[in-house]
């Protein structure tokens, strides 16, 4: 399967699709991950993986833009919410060089920037290695791939 949405629905109880995500979850703030929930995955979904990425970050790597603020993998196909500052899953790489979630912090002056939340169903319950980038997991999981949806949240430095 190509990288299509599908018709998984994610929500947070944090924020509202397109609207700001709370200070608590970005880097000016207590920089911890938000709750997320998904449901309607496809049949036969196995295992999910999660990311987090901001298009509109100024930033080019590796034939890349944007900037990878989670890479969240290795989790099960009964699970369907992630809590607040879950410790649920397998942490990959982000941009800003640790692994795990970095809350959103655009530059300053930069204005409002989207962040999408990205829920990848999988065919089967992956077992992949910590810190890969979000590069080398899609690599991965692209020909087990059964569908994906997100949720797109804001946020904008005073």
């Amino acid at each position: 399967m190509a990288f299509a949405l599908s018709s998984m629905k994610v929500s947070s109880p944090a924020f509202a699709d397109h609207q700001a995500i709370p200070s608590k979850h970005t880097g000016e703030g207590e920089d911890v991950s938000p709750a997320l929930a998904w449901q309607g995955a496809p049949e036969g979904t196995k295992g999910f993986a999660v990311i987090c990425h901001d298009p509109d970050a100024p930033l080019v790597r590796d034939g890349s833009y944007g900037f990878v603020h989670w890479v969240l993998y290795n989790l099960p196909g009964d699970l369907l919410e992630l809590t607040e500052k879950s410790a649920a899953g397998t942490v990959g790489a982000n941009d800003k060089g640790g692994t795990g979630y970095c809350g959103p912090m655009p530059p300053e002056g930069h204005g409002k920037h989207l962040y999408y939340f990205w829920v990848l169903a999988l065919d089967h319950q992956t077992s992949l290695p910590e810190g890969l980038t979000l590069a080398e997991l899609l690599k991965e999981v692209e020909p087990n791939l059964l569908g994906m949806n997100r949720l797109v949240g804001t946020y904008q430095r005073d």
